[in-house]
């Protein structure tokens, strides 16, 4: 089964996508911080990590970093999902390695599981 790591603060948003993602059939696994976020991402070593970039603890800037330092974890791909949209974060973070960059305000939930299922097939 394919697994998915996703590390989002929002407790509404966190819950909605795991719910329509695991009746999609993947096994979801979540975290509110980024501490707890990059814990998980080691110990699961998932199929796709879904990352937000303003968390708690640890922004997703820094997770993303650490996880491409680590052998075990840096060519996991990363789709962000935030809010932030400036031209500055989206080169940054594609800089320090994530696979896409969505922004959350400009996608509805089906079509985010559309592009996780895309990058999934590859």
């Amino acid at each position: 089964m394919t697994k998915i790591i996703f590390v989002e603060d929002e407790p509404m948003l966190q819950k909605t996508l795991c719910d329509v993602l695991r009746k999609e059939g993947y096994d979801v696994k979540a975290a509110f911080d980024g501490v707890a976020g990059l814990e998980l991402i080691k110990l699961e070593k998932p199929d796709l990590v879904l990352l937000d970039l303003i968390l708690p603890k640890m922004d997703g800037f820094t997770v993303l970093k650490k996880m491409r330092e680590d052998e075990e974890t840096k060519d996991i791909p990363v789709m962000i999902l935030t809010n932030l949209e400036g031209t500055f974060d989206v080169e940054r973070v594609l800089e320090l390695g994530a696979t896409t960059y969505l922004v959350k305000a400009n996608y509805e939930l089906r079509e985010v599981v559309e592009k996780i299922k895309k990058m999934l097939e590859k």
